[in-house]
């Protein structure tokens, strides 16, 4: 049995919602670059310049990329043969969010009553917290902010199972024509198929910490990750929504088993700013 105490859960937790905020990733930058040399539009090539751009300053100058430094969700990885010492897993979470986006100087978006008086908490807490068990004596942590012009653009559908794979394409096709502008194209669209209402929305949201356009590992759900893919660049909405031929960098399908009288399918949305950072402990 391996120790990790709550002080050093915290640090990482504060660290990552800071690099995070500050920081795209390589494989998004990859990914951006890729769409502009792609891009045929001269105004969408223009914005995609902007979002480079704007991404250099912010690493640059640690600054966050963008003014909405989102709702922090938290997926953990907890090795079985590990043992939590020294206070409360989830409120080593909580100080770590308190901490870092007091230090990174990161903007506060979290209210507390969400039907009513809407007051801030001031310090971005509660985060969400997603924690799974699995084998191993280590901690994996990943810190997601998720802005709210994204999520807001997030969708679930019952379908009946005669609806199959062309039902799902057309309806997350769908689902990116309905959302136009709103989360700030070009996206990544995160799907899950399959589960239940809350484990195929989970999936969708998973789906976005993969490497952005690395595809899936099985062949069949790869092929529909590049459909879909297809499907939603001929829209036409592109960088911003001002026009142009990338309007997603990638689409991301996690697929779950479900019950033989289900079909539920999620799409969870990525701005361009794809931000979550990792450590494990």
């Amino acid at each position: 049995m391996r120790e990790i105490g709550c002080q050093e859960i915290a640090d990482a937790v504060a660290r990552l919602c800071i690099e995070a905020n500050y920081y795209l990733g390589e494989d998004v930058l990859t990914a951006l670059r890729a769409a502009r040399e792609r891009e045929v539009s001269p105004v969408g090539q223009a914005v995609l310049d902007q979002i480079l751009q704007n991404a250099a300053i912010a690493a640059q100058g640690e600054l966050p990329l963008c003014q909405d430094t989102g709702l922090t969700v938290v997926f953990l990885e907890l090795g079985q043969e590990v043992h939590i010492v020294g206070g409360d897993l989830n409120e080593a979470i909580q100080q770590g969010v308190r901490r870092g986006y007091q230090e990174g100087y990161l903007r506060k978006s979290v209210v507390r009553r969400p039907f009513s008086a809407r007051v801030n908490t001031g310090d971005n807490t509660p985060a969400v917290i997603h924690t799974e068990i699995v084998p191993g004596d280590r901690l994996k942590i990943t810190v997601a902010p998720k802005g709210g012009g994204s999520e807001n653009m997030s969708y679930l559908k019952m379908f009946a199972p005669a609806a199959g794979r062309a039902g799902i394409v057309d309806w997350v096709t769908w689902c990116v024509d309905e959302s136009g502008a709103n989360p700030c194209p070009p996206i990544i669209v995160g799907v899950g198929i399959g589960g239940t209402v809350e484990q195929t929305t989970l999936s969708a949201k998973k789906a976005l910490l993969r490497p952005v356009g690395q595809p899936h590992p099985d062949p069949e759900v790869a092929a529909l990750e590049a459909e879909i893919l297809a499907r939603v660049n001929e829209l036409g909405l592109g960088p911003q929504g001002l026009g142009g031929r990338v309007t997603a960098l990638a689409v991301h399908v996690e697929t779950v088993p479900c019950h033989i009288a289900s079909l539920p399918v999620a799409v969870n949305i990525q701005c361009h700013s794809a931000r979550h950072k990792e450590a494990i402990l």
